[in-house]
């Protein structure tokens, strides 16, 4: 595991946390491969039962899955690669072509 760290984005301009390089990249990885870019875009809370299957296994021993789920994707909010879409309840996330 590399001590390569980043600082992640908030959508809201909440201060970001730093986590590390090699589970964000590998987190940021799957979730791009699990939320659409359509219309009707995908429920916030299966994000974390998608991307397990994705996930490199010997990063996230011991690490708090759904944790980083939310970290990344406020990361990727904040960022405008995917984007909650409107009026859809419960929250509903989809890529934005970003």
């Amino acid at each position: 595991m590399s001590d390569d760290r980043i600082m992640t984005l908030h959508p809201e301009g909440k201060q970001g946390v730093h986590i590390e390089r090699d589970k964000y990249d590998d987190m940021r990885q799957a979730l791009e491969k699990v939320i659409p870019a359509t219309d009707e875009g995908l429920a916030s809370k299966d994000l974390p039962i998608l991307v397990v299957p994705l996930l490199n296994g010997a990063l996230w021993r011991d690490a708090s899955i759904v944790w980083f789920v939310v970290t990344v994707k406020q990361d990727l909010e904040a960022r405008e690669v995917i984007e909650q879409v409107a009026k859809k309840k419960p929250q509903h996330v989809r890529r934005t072509g970003a």
